[in-house]
């Protein structure tokens, strides 16, 4: 089973690697980075690079789409060669996926159209924008379409679709040997919870 994670230039990190992780468990995985052009893609800070090893079109019709998303949203939106992969693979692949705004790729490529789906919660306003149905919940499986919010909940987004690839003991499984056990130190993971102040740092003056 091939799974391929789509790079492009200032891609988060932690929405590439989540998945990486965690979907790499699953028996028999073949896990692949493509990108318009093979070798290092760095991310959205330039100190870090992932390496693509094979490009868009080398890889044609893979089972298992994942797009990672980034912190300008148009970088997605508007990079056409990811937008065509996007649109091709889907036609064969079983699964079509993202974290945080990589949602907003999939809807620019017309595949999320009247379906509901996630993405950072800066970023869902836009996701309605694009034809999808906005949803502020963690993971959420439409068909066969996975989005998953902000960054982190890549994580749970690749152990929820192990789950439906190979079983509930095989993704918790994953989760045990990732000892995935979160005990946050601050309760401030999402909009509800953190103090409105450090909320207001982030979202567009009105």
């Amino acid at each position: 089973m091939q799974i391929a994670i789509a790079l492009y230039e200032r891609f988060t990190a932690l929405d590439a690697i989540g998945p990486y992780q965690t979907l790499g468990g699953i028996p028999d995985a073949d896990v692949v980075f493509v990108a318009e052009r093979t070798g290092p893609v760095r991310d959205d800070t330039g100190r870090l690079a992932l390496v693509a090893d094979k490009t868009f079109d080398e890889v044609g019709s893979p089972d298992v789409v994942v797009v990672p998303g980034g912190p300008e949203q148009s970088d997605q939106t508007r990079n056409g060669p990811l937008l065509e992969w996007l649109r091709a693979a889907d036609t064969s692949s079983t699964w079509t996926t993202s974290v945080c705004t990589g949602s907003l790729a999939l809807a620019a490529a017309g595949l999320l159209k009247g379906r509901e789906a996630t993405s950072h919660w800066l970023a869902l306003e836009e996701l309605d924008r694009l034809g999808a149905r906005s949803t502020g919940r963690r993971v959420v499986f439409d068909g066969k379409y996975v989005t998953a919010a902000g960054v982190s909940s890549g994580i749970d987004m690749g152990l929820a679709l192990a789950g439906r690839i190979a079983g509930d003991e095989t993704a918790q499984a994953i989760q045990l040997m990732t000892e995935y056990d979160p005990q946050p130190p601050y309760d401030a993971g999402s909009p509800d919870k953190a103090p409105a102040h450090i909320v207001a740092m982030f979202r567009p003056a009105t």
